[in-house]
């Protein structure tokens, strides 16, 4: 058994998105370009209605997948195929973009706190031009686990044989919210084929004796058992793992191919109305 231990700290980055939201970017900034299947991770968290409301009118995808982890606050999806869908507190969004979507993220509260999580998942080459798909999770729907010491609850993957209810067949990702009382230790055992990262939101903690305060994000090493100790506060954090695609990355915004020519066809998809090629299968729980 090989335990986990810190690979690389990378600080968040103040980015504005959408109609001037913004949020707190570690994956896709200089520091940390990608890390293999995730392309993009942004934190937004404000209790001023004037950094979210805006929200994030119409914009485009391609080729690699969206999910939104609402913590609090009320989001409403729209898009081009005509799917709607209300995004609340504790609930999730997974999106895949695929061969083209156009959709919009607009907050439906005048106050109070907005926050949570948006990740970004690659595609290999054989799926960037699939049918595109769309669920989205209730927070019943998301199921937790109770121990003694910690809260955990499952999006993607499984915890203590609990499964969460969105699937990915392709990168075999874990994303698990895990809360933990002061002191206490979250062990899990997380195969070496897979890359991650822990993302300390509340409270801090430490993994292999290297402490994380309160917005850490922390790239994990190679191994494949990971134990996270709460400090005197306890923690709250996610814990995101996947399998690497090892393909080549293009990226242009929001369109992420394998080749400078499939980003250009996006482009001009993009810019002819072409975009959107098939209408996306929508599951909703």
């Amino acid at each position: 058994m090989t335990v986990r231990m810190i690979k690389q700290f990378i600080q968040a980055q103040a980015v504005s998105e959408g109609a001037g939201v913004t949020v707190h970017r570690t994956i896709g900034t200089p520091a940390l370009r990608h890390l293999d299947p995730f392309l993009m991770l942004d934190y937004f968290n404000s209790d001023n209605p004037d950094d979210y409301i805006a929200g994030f009118p119409d914009h485009p995808h391609r080729g690699f997948v969206t999910l939104t982890y609402m913590l609090d606050g009320h989001m409403l999806h729209r898009d081009s195929m005509g799917n709607e869908g209300d995004l609340r507190s504790g609930g999730a969004q997974w999106m895949k973009a695929a061969s083209g979507v156009i959709h919009s993220e607009m907050p439906r509260q005048i106050d109070g706190l907005m926050r949570g999580f948006q990740l970004w998942i690659n595609l290999p080459g054989s799926e960037k031009m699939s049918a595109p798909g769309y669920q989205e999770y209730s927070p019943e729907a998301l199921p937790v686990v109770q121990t003694a010491d910690a809260k955990v609850k499952v999006l993607i993957g499984a915890y203590q044989n609990t499964p969460g209810p969105i699937v990915d067949p392709i990168t075999s990702v874990h994303y698990l919210d895990v809360t933990l009382q002061a002191h206490a230790t979250f062990d899990f055992a997380l195969p070496t084929e897979l890359q991650g990262f822990i993302y300390v939101f509340e409270g801090d903690a430490s993994v292999a004796g290297t402490n994380l305060p309160t917005h850490s994000f922390a790239v994990l090493a190679e191994g494949d058992s990971l134990a996270v100790r709460a400090g005197a506060d306890g923690a709250r954090f996610i814990l995101v793992a996947g399998k690497p695609l090892r393909e080549p990355i293009v990226q242009y915004g929001p369109f992420v191919m394998n080749s400078r020519d499939e980003i250009n066809q996006a482009i001009n998809d993009y810019n002819n109305g072409t975009l959107v090629q098939q209408r996306a299968a929508m599951i909703r729980d």
